[in-house]
């Protein structure tokens, strides 16, 4: 699995740790914007609820996870990070589809600040995954143009 992705207006590189602070505010102060991005509503993504209220601790916690799981190769959660700036400017989750549907099952968020930019920052992230993931079938949930297969 590809460990880093540059293009020129960000860079993916994997969530971990070392992003708690940049991390935990992006989400933060986009709450209300990220449950309206698709992918996050009640019911996209099973019983997750996330995000909700949490303190920088709980979120240390929540990243050391995705970073555990990523180097077990059991998820893949990558930080979007500005190209010109260390700013993070949102995340993308890559996890097994459990519905047997797809390989994966992805769902992407960029903070409010960056709204405007959701539709071509979800299509950049399907063409990576259609050139460098070995997916057949990968599922967007509550974006069902951008699946594959």
């Amino acid at each position: 699995m590809p460990e880093a992705w540059e293009t020129w207006w960000f860079r993916l590189e994997p969530l971990g740790p070392e992003h708690n602070e940049r991390d935990y505010e992006a989400w933060t102060s986009s709450i209300d914007h990220i449950r309206k991005t698709p992918g996050f509503a009640p019911g996209d993504w099973g019983d997750d609820a996330w995000p909700y209220d949490m303190p920088l601790a709980s979120n240390l916690v929540d990243l050391e996870r995705h970073a555990a799981e990523f180097r077990d190769k059991i998820s893949f959660a990558y930080s979007v990070i500005a190209a010109n700036s260390s700013d993070v400017l949102g995340c993308v989750y890559i996890n097994a589809d459990e519905t047997g549907a797809a390989d994966a099952k992805v769902r992407c968020w960029l903070r409010s600040t960056s709204a405007s930019d959701d539709v071509m920052f979800a299509a950049a992230i399907k063409g990576w995954l259609n050139k460098e993931w070995p997916f057949e079938k990968v599922r967007f949930p509550g974006r069902p143009r951008l699946n594959i297969g």
